[in-house]
């Protein structure tokens, strides 16, 4: 069972700030929002479409938030919001310029980045990757909230990130100098297994923590424990948004072609194409593990965040540490970062009897049918 909602305190805007943050007085503030035509920012027109219910979040809870009293209490300046063209797909890099809510086109090289000292960016698609390469070249620290929504704000953005990070550094720590990990997978009555190596890699963690004058760009909500896979072999179930499921093959790190199972054959052949066009497509990228303990948001962003789900992804990694950036790929469009989560109320279709990890001569269940497994369960000092 998740716990509800109603089960975390009152959203507290000054409160999430200084947690994450810790700014220092006199830091500039900015929003971020995509939309699909960003002239629309000027006079804020986007709040009567009823569909951009993530920007419009943005603006009555962050906006509103840090003009009411948020910026004053914390010492901040700032506090504008701005907006940019989506991008159309998940971590593409951001257009170059972006409006006010003026209606005046500003340069985000030039007008923006070197403005400001924090970035919270709320969007349909995330911008994660690209902001984290900027804030490294610009010197900024900042946050994605993509795909915001009210569960979110009553939850994953409610909890003490403080504790937050103490647990994901237990499971973090425990998880390093893994040489490998084993999902076993069942869908429809046949067996899978995806190998992805680590070669003894420090485990990394998303714990929201975002202080002190490091550039760096965190989700929020946060909560994982994260790799780089060095090699992936095998095979994983895989689902599109109509429905149709395949089985994607993977071998020397990458998936290679996708086997239709049910559904439409040319969501198949469109993927299989784009993987034989442009490999670095098909790099799995990521191996996540969710630390806390959160309900569901129907937001990748905060359910990948769930202690007992996990996810693998595919493309972009640079901003994972991870050797793919954008010039990997033969075509900039395909230069995303495709999370692909696995967890019983968002794929109930697929089995996860067991998540192994490797170390040397030792072999630890981490998961078992997306419950936490025996070395989960004593890392994080739990009997049941």
């Amino acid at each position: 069972m998740h716990p509800a909602p109603s089960a975390f305190p009152r959203f507290d805007l000054s409160r999430l700030l200084r947690t994450v943050f810790a700014p220092r007085r006199a830091e500039r503030i900015a929003l971020l929002i995509d939309l699909p035509d960003p002239r629309r920012v000027r006079g804020f027109a986007f709040l009567d479409d009823p569909s951009l219910s993530v920007q419009r979040l943005a603006y009555e809870v962050f906006f509103e938030g840090l003009r009411h009293g948020v910026r004053d209490e914390l010492g901040l300046a700032g506090g504008d919001l701005f907006a940019y063209a989506e991008t159309g797909g998940s971590n593409l890099d951001l257009p170059c310029e972006a409006f006010d809510v003026s209606g005046n086109r500003l340069l985000f090289d030039r007008d923006l980045y070197p403005r400001f000292d924090l970035f919270l960016c709320f969007s349909r698609f995330s911008a994660t990757a690209p902001l984290t390469a900027k804030a490294k070249a610009f010197g900024f620290r900042g946050a994605t909230l993509h795909g915001l929504n009210r569960t979110i704000l009553a939850s994953g953005l409610s909890v003490d990130y403080e504790a937050v990070s103490r647990q994901a550094e237990i499971l973090r720590s425990g998880l390093s100098g893994a040489d490998r990990f084993r999902i076993d997978y069942r869908i429809e009555g046949v067996p899978l297994s995806l190998t992805l190596e680590t070669a003894g890699a420090e485990a990394q963690k998303s714990h929201g923590l975002c202080r002190g004058e490091k550039p760096d760009i965190v989700n929020l909500p946060a909560g994982e424990v994260y790799f780089v896979p060095t090699g992936a072999e095998g095979a994983f179930p895989y689902r599109w948004e109509d429905g149709t499921i395949a089985i994607v093959e993977v071998f020397g790190g990458r998936a290679r072609r996708a086997r239709l199972l049910r559904g439409d054959p040319a969501r198949v052949e469109l993927y299989n194409r784009r993987l034989a066009e442009d490999p670095a497509a098909g790099e799995v990228g990521e191996l996540g593990f969710g630390t806390q303990e959160l309900p569901p948001a129907g937001a990748d962003i905060q359910d990948e965040k769930i202690l007992g789900t996990f996810h693998i992804a595919t493309g972009r990694s640079d901003h994972l540490g991870g050797p793919l950036g954008p010039s990997a790929f033969r075509q900039p469009r395909n230069a995303t970062h495709d999370d692909i989560l696995f967890a019983p109320f968002q794929t109930p279709y697929v089995e996860a009897p067991q998540v192994r990890m490797e170390r040397g001569a030792e072999t630890r269940i981490l998961l078992e049918e997306y419950r936490p497994g025996p070395y989960f369960r004593q890392l994080l000092g739990r009997r049941e």
